[in-house]
């Protein structure tokens, strides 16, 4: 009897200094996808705010299910086909590529009627609808878009944008984070936002940008706000974003290690909470 009480005991005191496994499932664009390919970022960063977060709590496991320029109006149109299980967390970080492509804001009623993928409101209600199917207990985290610089990608420059100074078909991005914080105060999830609370602004995503005079041929390193509106030709002109650029952003858009620590940061201390 007293060798039963003994190993109960002791199996009583290895439990309680065994923490659960937590599964964690991240839903994202390029911005998550990049945690497992950081050789696409020109090897700019090491590591994402997945591998990160991980990291600094073993007991998370998590599952990468980003996808590289995928829209929220996207992934809620392929939601049934994109594998996702049943997880304790979810992530939604999305919202920078639907303000791009001139995807419609719609409204909090496209959210609250399920009005489908054609608006980003719609596009959320189908996501979030779908993770709660697989577990109605789960906690889901949104996360909203960064403020971003003038885009231009590294490995084809031809891909480039403008930042979120400027409206895109007369849509702001700051409005699609303030789209996700209605959300999220409705639904009573967390919401990360990182467009208002990261410190990643206009003024530090890059330290210059490397601009070139279409009439001397010299080039400049100019800051933010001179940089805008500058002509930029990429058949012609070099990559504006040299290593000695990198601040918030590699590129304008995609986080350096620095901009990563910073989400992972504030999502560490969501996930210790929950």
């Amino acid at each position: 009897m007293k060798k039963l009480l003994l190993l109960i005991f002791t199996v009583l005191i290895i439990s309680s200094f065994t923490e659960k496994q937590v599964k964690w499932i991240a839903i994202g664009d390029s911005i998550t996808y990049l945690n497992e390919h950081p050789d696409e970022t020109g090897n700019r960063i090491t590591k994402g705010y997945m591998t990160r977060i991980v990291e600094k709590m073993p007991q998370i496991s998590y599952t990468n299910k980003g996808y590289n320029g995928w829209t929220a109006s996207r992934v809620a149109g392929e939601i049934e086909h994109l594998g996702i299980e049943s997880s304790d967390i979810y992530t939604v970080f999305l919202g920078t590529n639907d303000w791009w492509s001139g995807v419609p804001l719609g409204t909090l009623s496209d959210y609250n009627d399920n009005t489908g993928n054609k608006t980003f409101y719609g596009s959320y209600k189908i996501i979030i609808n779908k993770l709660l199917s697989l577990n109605k207990k789960a906690k889901i985290i949104l996360i909203t878009p960064m403020q971003r610089g003038d885009f231009v990608y590294i490995a084809d420059m031809k891909n480039n944008a403008w930042g979120s100074y400027q409206l895109k078909n007369d849509q702001s991005l700051a409005s699609f984070a303030e789209a996700i914080e209605i959300i999220g105060k409705q639904e009573k999830m967390n919401v990360v936002n990182l467009y208002k609370d990261s410190g990643i602004t206009l003024d530090n995503i890059v330290k210059f940008k490397r601009v070139k005079d279409e009439t001397t041929g010299q080039y400049s390193n100019l800051a933010y706000p001179v940089y805008i509106g500058k002509p930029f030709n990429p058949d012609k002109d070099e990559y504006p974003y040299p290593p000695g650029a990198v601040a918030m952003t590699y590129d304008g858009l995609h986080p350096s290690d620095k901009g990563y620590e910073i989400i992972a940061d504030m999502l560490v201390k969501v996930f210790t909470q929950l």
